[in-house]
């Protein structure tokens, strides 16, 4: 576990996004003003920033269950009275909360139980963003499928979309995740893996193959597969 922490905590993000698609994403929902937010999977909070400037008055609770991630969060903002991050499950929160950001780590909690339970913690004009893992199309390739193995429940983007109001969501915007967005992450990663390959050992020599696999296995499928971002409010 120290080897994948010590290639994944210094990195800028954790998962696919970038700057662009948030700001598309929070133009949508047009609010910014004292929102409470809830950026659910944090990571390191690469999304923060971002998130307060579009809620300049408002609150972020950042929350992850990766304790080194949290720390860095703590680091980074723990003299900012607008910023509170937590170690724990994504779920344990109560809200009410007025945006629920969740990049990438929604479907850890399964797409319907995570589409609960975040509906929960949504006040009644509240919000919902999430991006979750899909196929293009209803036949994958192996390579498509090889590239989500272990993550668990993957679907076709159509019943990811019909999901959400099925647990009673209005959907506002569905869109793919941009190739820009994955780029945004796993550039970083390649050039950490290019820094540290010729002084690894140990652990660390299979944590840098494992991401390479994963680098290349995304530039093979990622004309099948990726991840679908929904725009969505609570019924």
């Amino acid at each position: 576990m120290s080897a994948l922490f010590d290639l994944y905590e210094s990195l800028p993000r954790q998962g696919p996004g970038d700057r662009e698609t948030l700001d598309f994403t929070l133009r949508i929902i047009r609010a910014g003003g004292s929102e409470r937010i809830l950026d659910a999977g944090c990571g390191s909070g690469a999304d923060i920033d971002e998130l307060l400037a579009w809620a300049l008055a408002g609150h972020a609770s950042a929350v992850d269950s990766l304790v080194p991630f949290v720390e860095q969060v703590v680091k980074r903002y723990g003299d900012d009275p607008r910023v509170e991050a937590v170690a724990t499950d994504m779920e344990t929160f109560t809200g009410p909360f007025d945006l629920i950001w969740s990049d990438g780590a929604l479907y850890f909690l399964g797409l319907d139980a995570g589409l609960r339970s975040f509906h929960s913690m949504l006040a009644p004009s509240g919000a919902l963003v999430f991006s979750h893992p899909a196929y293009f199309n209803k036949t994958p390739s192996p390579a498509a499928t090889d590239f989500w193995e272990g993550e668990g429940e993957v679907f076709d983007h159509e019943t990811v979309y019909e999901k959400v109001p099925a647990a009673e969501y209005t959907v506002f915007d569905a869109l793919k995740l941009p190739y820009a967005a994955w780029k945004a992450y796993y550039l970083p990663i390649q050039s950490r893996i290019d820094a540290l390959k010729s002084l690894a050992s140990g652990d660390m020599v299979a944590t840098l193959e494992g991401a390479q696999r994963e680098i290349d296995g995304w530039r093979k499928a990622r004309a099948e597969t990726g991840y679908l971002q929904i725009i969505a409010e609570p019924v």
